[in-house]
């Protein structure tokens, strides 16, 4: 799956209209295999983005959980943390 799209679910405030589009560009973009599609293939591939944007909006809007809802900030916190613990200690030092 794509590493890239986000966790929207759960989250204070809930996701925008826009994170749940660009979520939706990027997971056309992974099944098309492709960023811009050809002129013969651009109205399928926007549609595409569209319907799927509809779907994860319904999706989103009708998810009931118990779990406290997520601090977006929090989040960025853990993913900087697991970011250092996995490449602060590969990458080599700057030469001397």
């Amino acid at each position: 799956m794509c590493r890239n799209i986000k966790t929207l679910a759960n989250f204070e405030p809930p996701a925008t209209d826009d994170e749940v589009r660009a979520a939706a560009l990027q997971f056309v973009r992974k099944l098309s295999g492709t960023t811009h599609p050809s002129r013969a293939n651009e109205a399928a591939f926007h549609r595409a983005v569209e319907e799927v944007t509809a779907a994860a909006r319904v999706l989103l809007d009708s998810i009931d959980t118990k779990a406290p809802a997520r601090s977006r900030e929090e989040e960025i916190r853990k993913a900087r943390v697991r970011s250092a613990k996995r490449f602060g200690e590969r990458r080599p030092a700057p030469p001397a």
